[in-house]
């Protein structure tokens, strides 16, 4: 009936826009974030043919041999190690971001902020103390990143690819690293959008509930 009708119509306001916009840029962040563990690594020789490595690179690190390989799948597996903290952080922050919006958004459907105004004055607390917190988390994720970067271990992992003629084994952040930062520094901005948007909504709200008559 109408209030199912009402409820609908609460996807259409600017609030709603906002936290659906969270939604889609900690979905990205999640995604993001979880290409630096997506793949234990590790020398793969030539009998796995059917590896990624293997059709990405060429040959299967065909240019490998005896104990060079098995350098190459300890650097491997040891640069792996090194970074795998930082992204399962990486990846559970966005997981919390990801959940985060969507619980506003049911809170939103079900009109609490109608009943209880004051949720929404809770809710721009939130997000002002999510979009501060995001600035040093992200000092961290990418400051975290470089140190395993300039590590020995990485170190010596691009010299061995590179003397083997291997492009890609750079010591330095790659695309989707740089994504997570960059949709990072977005959903800051996109909370505090949403704390000003919940505080002109309170405003609204009291006003309303004050002239009940002319409803």
């Amino acid at each position: 009936g109408s209030l199912e009708r009402r409820r609908c119509l609460y996807l259409r306001t600017g609030r709603a826009c906002c936290q659906m916009v969270e939604v889609l840029l900690a979905a990205l962040i999640l995604v993001c974030s979880s290409v630096s563990c997506g793949s234990a690594g590790g020398y793969t020789g030539l009998p796995a043919l059917g590896d990624i490595y293997y059709y990405h690179y060429g040959g299967a690190y065909s240019g490998f041999s005896g104990a060079d390989g098995e350098r190459a799948q300890q650097l491997d597996q040891r640069f792996y190690l090194l970074k795998l903290p930082i992204a399962r952080a990486a990846m559970a922050v966005g997981g919390c971001l990801l959940v985060f919006p969507c619980v506003l958004i049911l809170v939103g459907v079900l009109q609490v902020p109608w009943y209880f105004p004051a949720w929404l004055l809770i809710e721009c607390t939130l997000y002002i103390v999510i979009a501060v917190c995001t600035v040093p988390a992200l000092y961290y994720f990418l400051h975290s990143l470089l140190s395993v970067y300039n590590s020995s271990v990485c170190k010596e992992r691009e010299q061995l690819y590179h003397s083997k003629g291997y492009q890609g084994f750079w010591c330095s952040l790659h695309g989707a690293e740089i994504a997570t930062g960059l949709l990072g520094c977005m959903a800051a901005m996109a909370y505090l959008l949403s704390a000003g948007v919940a505080v002109r909504d309170y405003r609204i709200v009291h006003e309303q509930k004050q002239k009940p008559l002319q409803l």
